[in-house]
């Protein structure tokens, strides 16, 4: 993709004093000409580039811009590190780790010690997230429509969106981008996203909005949860909401009170306790619990081909 290598250029140009059109185009198998508009928006994009004609010429950033190495720790290099391999978790291409092999190299002095911070943003979906988000970075580079089908508890739907931002959030990465559909913009699950494609259309760039990457506002809530859970399951409470969200009662119980936006994905949620939560209110999702617990008490207890 064109930024990675716009990225790797920036890379070489930062670590050395001067390097020819010739030489990048034989590192990043690319034309000349490619590389001379490559330089050409590092230019335009604010980085002061140098050109020098003749021999001993080359191309290299103006003195005084360079970052003094020295000045970054080996726990500043560590987090840059950590940063870069985790980008690579979800990377098709591997080239972050090739851009983390090209820093590590000029900087051993400053790297000391095994890594002490592991990042990995794959998640169980890396053969077909890796993908995606290729996708929808080479869309969201050309200003191309995404058109992809999209599967929601409301139902299945095929959208077509203006792609502005991949975001990484609460575990789980979307794409943001102006809906099509909806007439507005909106945050789509990536792991909800099929036959995602990059279509041939271009759109002229709205002035999106950086996304509300709060909770509150990408999801907006206003079902009251009440629940009572089993001592037994605090470690579950305290992973997923902090050691704060709940109050003991004098039976021992655990009383949960939080804000849900999905009455099905809060339901499916529940499920997963069995036995150990009763839920107080909303008297909706008692109702849903009781109709589902006695289906299944049908299906897996009761008769079945008039036998028991």
């Amino acid at each position: 993709m064109k930024i990675d290598r716009l990225i790797g250029i920036l890379s070489i140009l930062l670590q050395k004093e001067i390097v020819t059109a010739p030489e990048l185009a034989e590192h990043f198998e690319v034309s000349r000409r490619t590389i001379i508009r490559d330089i050409d928006a590092l230019s335009n994009a604010g980085i002061p580039i140098r050109t020098l004609q003749g021999s001993g010429g080359g191309i290299s950033i103006m003195s005084g811009y360079r970052m003094d190495r020295t000045l970054l720790t080996s726990r500043d290099m560590q987090m840059i590190l950590a940063g870069l391999r985790s980008l690579d978790s979800v990377s098709g291409s591997g080239y972050y780790g090739q851009l983390m092999e090209k820093i590590q190299a000029g900087s051993s002095e400053l790297i000391s010690g095994r890594d002490s911070i592991l990042i990995d943003l794959s998640s169980w979906y890396k053969t077909s997230l890796a993908p995606k988000i290729s996708t929808i970075q080479d869309a969201i580079e050309n200003r191309h429509i995404l058109d992809f089908y999209y599967y929601a508890p409301s139902g299945e739907s095929k959208r077509s969106i203006e792609p502005y931002y991949v975001v990484f959030k609460w575990t789980n990465w979307y794409v943001y981008g102006w809906c099509r559909k909806r007439k507005d913009y909106r945050l789509f699950k990536l792991n909800r996203m099929d036959k995602v494609r990059e279509s041939a259309k271009s759109f002229t760039v709205r002035k999106a909005p950086v996304p509300g990457l709060s909770s509150e506002l990408a999801f907006p809530r206003n079902i009251i949860l009440k629940a009572l859970f089993e001592p037994d399951m605090k470690w579950r409470l305290v992973e997923e909401f902090g050691p704060e969200c709940y109050k003991v009662q004098a039976d021992g119980r655990l009383l949960l009170i939080k804000d849900y936006k999905d009455l099905e994905n809060l339901t499916m949620w529940l499920l997963t306790f069995g036995d150990r939560v009763e839920v107080l209110e909303p008297a909706e999702v008692r109702e849903k619990l009781k109709t589902m617990a006695e289906s299944m008490v049908k299906m897996y207890g009761g008769k079945k081909n008039g036998k028991h």
